[in-house]
């Protein structure tokens, strides 16, 4: 199943407001996630899965990165060939 990594950065003191903001937008959609606050050099990972590797890249690139107060964003696809190995 095609599943994405994205670790955001974002302004200082606006976790919060950005977790529940992905929240609303993926309740919307047809994907499985998973939304932390973390410490360290990010501020919150963000784990998608779906059916379709075309989706996951939208949503990314056309909802949560164009989210406000979110600074910067890196995504990693998972390998799918590797995950029964």
């Amino acid at each position: 199943m095609p599943t994405a990594y994205v670790l955001l950065n974002s302004d200082l003191g606006s976790d919060n407001t950005i977790i529940n903001e992905v929240k609303q937008i993926l309740q919307e959609e047809d994907v499985q996630y998973e939304v932390q606050g973390v410490y360290g050099v990010y501020d919150i990972v963000l784990k998608l899965s779906s059916d379709n590797a075309e989706k996951l890249r939208a949503i990314i690139t056309n909802k949560i990165r164009k989210i406000g107060k979110v600074q910067s964003t890196l995504t990693m696809m998972v390998i799918e060939e590797q995950e029964n190995l």
